[in-house]
């Protein structure tokens, strides 16, 4: 059976010739599940059935399976309800019989009232809709409307609690760090941290070295932005030198947009361009920064220019993740407020310019380590994975036999982790520290990846000696609830994948079988 399953899997596409299928699963941040799902009788998932029939190959588990954990079209109407009923953190839901109390009674600032339940809520309707009645020269009520009322709103309140729990949007989409608005104050260390920064950066000549150094436990929001372009070879140790690079780099990326650009609806790079159309709007679609047209508009351009100025790999599905962090980080630097819900159309013309080309040099950098993975059949790709499962089947062969028993492939999984490098299955705030030791880090995105994906793989040993069955496990691997993590929680996989480095990176006898 494992043997079919291989075989299936490598399958190659008739299409393109030689072509490997690339292996692509949720499309939002994990979800957590700690939130409680409910889900209708015949559709609830029983991922511990062990008679469960199981696809004959990874492809038709896939189709079964496509966008399992997407938002279905028939429920965005629901969807949007919990947007618009999000309330802030620090403050109680309220409900809008509580919020038609509170506009009849005034409103007083500073008063936070207790969280009520609903069935305070429906004595209160009733309360509220009953009429007075006067019979024989009593007052007596009259609940006639009373229950017609109050049942509306029960029954709403029914239909509310069927519906599945969907986690709240803020939550899932914050990038903010420690550092940043509305964080607690930094710490005596944490400031100690920037001082030096700060003196690092001052310097004539910036000991890049020395840089490197303190950057590998995470950089202080305040200087990332300006050590992110040193770290990725964008700018030059020399202060002096600095603003006349950025002038002349700035410059050519704007000759090419005037050069190419509009070359996109061409034969030539017409597909090209329809799939970076297509793909722009799965990026982040949770952050609400991103589904601004200007937003995508500038991502279009990066990815467009980008792809026709490497012929050797083109776009591929993926790369346009790999834009977020940069732009994010260099839009920092100009907002103080939350960066997930900032309007770019505020920002000068000037500064829109020059984010989008500090962000397309420093994606270029990157890519230029790890070009590889996106070649023709992305070998690059199917090597990292190939490393891992050996490494994996060194460090914790309880996994490793765990894996072969239910006939799960490593490429299943970790394909989108080599190929987005984490960003799908992390907080794009994770994410932004975890570059931080990349950068650092030498051969960061091309290397120490790979031992960062074994310390994530070891992470959820218990979880995935749980699943006992295929399905179970993909989905697993495809959607870890990681939505709470933050600057601790990636610090910690970061010193255990050093760990693994340090280990076995230097003794080959201990990496292969």
């Amino acid at each position: 059976m494992a043997t079919d399953n291989r075989i299936n899997f490598w399958r190659r596409n008739t299409k393109v010739p030689g072509s490997v299928q690339p292996v692509y699963g949720a499309q939002h941040p994990p979800l957590d599940p700690r939130l409680r799902r409910t889900y209708p009788k015949d559709t609830k998932p029983k991922f511990n059935n062990l008679k469960t029939k199981k696809a004959s190959s990874f492809h038709e588990f896939a189709r079964s399976t496509n966008d399992a954990w997407d938002i279905d079209d028939e429920e965005d109407e629901d969807f949007l309800g919990t947007l618009t009923s999000y309330t802030p953190s620090g403050q109680h839901p309220t409900s809008p019989v509580q919020n038609q109390q509170h506009h009849q009674a005034g409103d007083t600032e500073g008063v936070v009232s207790p969280p009520r339940t609903e069935v305070q809520n429906l004595q209160d309707v009733e309360e509220e809709n009953t009429e007075f009645e006067h019979v024989n020269g009593k007052v007596v009520k009259s609940n006639s409307d009373a229950h017609l009322n109050t049942s509306s709103v029960r029954s709403t309140l029914q239909k509310q609690q069927s519906l599945p729990v969907r986690p709240i949007i803020p939550l899932v989409a914050r990038i903010s760090d420690q550092n940043a608005s509305g964080a607690p104050p930094m710490t005596v260390r944490e400031k100690s941290r920037l001082d030096k920064f700060k003196q690092l950066l001052a310097s004539p000549n910036t000991d890049l070295e020395e840089l490197r150094k303190l950057s590998w436990s995470g950089i202080p929001r305040e200087v990332r932005p300006i050590t992110w372009r040193l770290l990725s070879g964008y700018l030059p140790a020399n202060k002096e030198r600095r603003e006349l690079v950025l002038k002349r780099k700035r410059e050519e990326y704007f000759g090419f947009i005037e050069q190419y650009y509009h070359s996109r609806t061409d034969e030539h790079y017409k597909d090209t361009y329809r799939q970076i159309h297509i793909d722009i709007p799965r990026t982040n679609p949770l952050i609400p920064l991103f589904q601004q047209p200007a937003v995508q508009e500038v991502f279009e351009r990066i990815l467009f220019i980008w792809a026709i100025r490497h012929p050797a790999s083109g776009y591929v599905q993926g790369i346009n993740d790999l834009v977020t962090p940069f732009f994010v980080v260099f839009l920092s630097e100009f907002v103080t407020e939350d960066v997930e819900n900032f309007e770019m159309a505020a920002l000068p013309l000037d500064t829109q310019r020059n984010i989008e080309a500090d962000s397309f040099w420093c994606m270029s950098k990157l890519l230029d380590g790890i070009q590889d993975n996106y070649t023709f059949a992305q070998p690059g790709i199917q090597n990292k994975v190939k490393a891992l499962e050996e490494l994996v089947s060194r460090i914790d062969e309880d996994i490793h036999n765990h894996f072969k028993r239910y006939e799960v492939e490593y490429l299943q999984f970790a394909f989108r982790w080599m190929n987005n490098l984490l960003m799908r299955e992390l907080p794009l705030r994770c994410t932004i520290r975890l570059w931080d030791t990349y950068q650092a880090e030498a051969e960061g995105f091309s290397h120490f990846h790979l031992y960062v994906c074994a310390a994530f793989l070891i992470e959820w040993r218990k979880e995935i000696l749980s699943m006992v069955d295929f399905q179970g496990l993909l989905m697993l691997l495809q959607n870890l609830p990681t939505i709470h993590w933050g600057n601790e929680e990636v610090g910690l996989l970061l010193a255990e994948a050093y760990r693994l480095k340090y280990m076995f990176a230097d003794a080959p006898s201990h990496y292969k079988r």
